[in-house]
């Protein structure tokens, strides 16, 4: 609209010119070299305005000829520009079908055409590893990190070679690297903490977790469980070291940020009593027992009274279990001291208190002790033991990635290799069909991977021959 006003101003004001021009009676006398000419203003103006033409018409056709060499080598570098970018687009869909051949044909037809290798080297890298060429591809990533532009590729491809080969020493060092270079993606601080982790470097891995939650590359709650993990695993290192000190503060960390990390907890509460401080760990176990009964926290509170008979353990036990007491590892918990200490009737009670629906399998495993020591009633007692052969399986730490069962809890599962994957819950059954019915089979628990392992807790006893067990079990 404003140009449109524009145009038409101008055009009025070019007709007024004009009209003012022919309208006056005035006339021009030019004298040049001793010719004289006598004209009008108006063909004066008429005879400017097709000279001013001619001129420019003139100098256009001249710049054209002029610049027609430069216009021709833009042309060609314009052509050959298009078709290298063709062959780099071609080539990559060629990698994405996995024609080897086809893809190195494109990448040497789009080095040849373009003169940018940070375009063409990723495509060249590409082709070689889809035919088998892992030198030559490793070749290509080591010239990309030499560059700016294409430097994180290039590391990011050298790691990933590294790591199908093998060589864990060169991958870490190529992930601190990359993770330098991008510290806000995802995978590239996972995988560096992946790396860490399998390293055992536990205190690197926790700065990257700090770093991760700063870039807001993991949620907040998965970095304070992960943080609390890997102090957990600091804090038995300081002790193998003999710092005991450094072991209690890191275990009292790792509590304070999972609070529902038993694990630490009991390694807490433990190191406390070590410490002649009985009374702060009694009150760390009773403050998780609180959140998350546990059978290894009843066993921790039982090793505060190393010294004290059944009676003693079993008022202790009773003492813990009131913190939470509907909860059926209270019950439980009692159950068991009170089979030891042979009371009974305590027993009983708290047995039928778990006992009403279904059972699981330790339920059945102490009543048939219970029938046997209180009644000396053998049918009984092997009634409850085939039912606890087709109950619910009791808890263990079960990976939540590949189902791996394990009589104690690991940082990372020795069969899928994932961390704190592990969760305290009832594992599947086996189950057969012999042509005329199901058959439940047991479940098949793993013994601990580390021969420092204490022994499982109760709820695995009769897979692993124990009744109690120590969550400071060490990863393969």
């Amino acid at each position: 609209m404003v140009k449109a006003i524009w145009f038409l101003i101008l055009l009025g004001v070019f007709a007024w010119g004009a009209a003012v021009i022919a309208g006056t009676e005035s006339s021009v006398t030019l004298e040049w070299l001793g010719y004289r000419v006598d004209t009008s203003i108006g063909v004066l103006v008429a005879l400017t305005l097709v000279a001013a033409a001619v001129l420019t018409i003139l100098y256009r056709v001249w710049t054209w000829f002029r610049t027609a060499p430069r216009r021709f080598r833009r042309w060609r570098q314009d052509g050959r520009r298009r078709r290298g970018y063709k062959a780099l687009t071609q080539g990559m869909v060629a990698v994405a079908a996995g024609d080897a051949v086809e893809a190195r044909r494109q990448a040497r037809k789009a080095e040849k055409l373009l003169a940018e290798p940070p375009l063409t080297m990723l495509l060249s890298a590409q082709a070689a590893q889809l035919s088998g060429d892992d030198e030559a591809a490793g070749e290509f990533f080591e010239a990309m990190s030499e560059q700016k532009e294409t430097r994180y590729l290039g590391l990011r491809g050298q790691l990933n070679q590294a790591m199908q080969d093998g060589d864990e020493e060169g991958a870490l060092e190529l992930a601190e690297q990359v993770a330098d270079l991008e510290p806000k993606r995802d995978t590239v601080a996972e995988t560096l903490f992946d790396l860490q982790v399998k390293k055992r470097h536990w205190s690197d891995a926790e700065e990257t977790v700090r770093k991760s939650v700063k870039n807001k590359t993991i949620d907040g709650d998965v970095g304070r469980r992960r943080r609390a993990v890997l102090m957990y695993e600091q804090s038995i290192d300081a002790e193998a070291e003999g710092k005991l000190d450094d072991a209690l503060q890191l275990a009292r960390k790792a509590n304070n940020l999972a609070p529902r990390f038993v694990p630490a907890a009991v390694r807490t509460a433990r190191l406390l009593n070590g410490a002649g401080k009985r009374r702060k760990a009694a009150s760390i176990i009773e403050e998780s027992w609180v959140a998350n009964p546990h059978p290894q926290l009843a066993q921790a509170m039982e090793e505060l009274n190393p010294g004290g008979g059944a009676q003693e353990k079993l008022r202790v036990v009773e003492r813990l279990a009131n913190y939470n007491k509907d909860h059926a590892e209270s019950h439980l918990a009692v159950a068991k001291v009170a089979l030891e200490a042979g009371q009974w009737q305590v027993a009983r009670e708290h047995l039928e208190a778990v006992a009403a629906d279904q059972p699981t399998a330790r339920v059945c495993r102490y009543l048939a002790e219970l029938e046997e020591a209180e009644n000396n009633d053998g049918d009984a007692a092997r009634n409850w033991l085939r039912r606890a052969a087709v109950a619910e399986p009791d808890s263990a730490w079960v990976c939540d990635n590949c189902g791996n069962v394990t009589a104690s809890w690991t940082p990372v599962c020795g069969r899928c290799g994932h961390f704190d994957s592990f969760e305290w819950t009832s594992p599947p059954r086996v189950t057969t069909y012999d042509g005329d019915e199901f058959h439940h089979g047991e479940t098949i628990i793993e013994p601990a991977a580390d021969a420092d392992a204490e022994t499982p807790p109760e709820g695995n006893a009769e897979a692993a021959g124990e009744d109690s067990a120590s969550p400071e079990a060490r990863p393969t």
